[in-house]
């Protein structure tokens, strides 16, 4: 019969350890980055398509060239009827 003791595995040293979080980190921050800047390529193609003419910003924008003054008061007074509501 063998009485030979059980070798132990060392554990990762604190330097391993923090080479691994980095490396996680750096993972987690690529993920978030790509879906950012997914988001960010679907935000601004709705925005085109929105800005073309007949499309609601384009004639948005037509209407606030021609009366600033006005549109600055519609906006004011649908901000605050919105923020009334809540």
């Amino acid at each position: 019969m063998d009485n030979e003791t059980p070798q132990t595995v060392p554990s990762p040293s604190i330097a391993d350890r923090a080479i691994d979080a980095a490396t996680d980190v750096s993972r987690t921050i690529e993920e978030v980055t790509e879906g950012l800047r997914i988001a960010v390529d679907r935000l601004r193609s709705a925005i085109e398509a929105a800005q073309r003419p007949g499309q609601p910003l384009a004639r948005l924008r037509v209407v606030t060239r021609q009366a600033p003054l006005t549109s600055l008061a519609i906006a004011f007074l649908l901000g605050a009827a919105l923020t009334r509501r809540r």
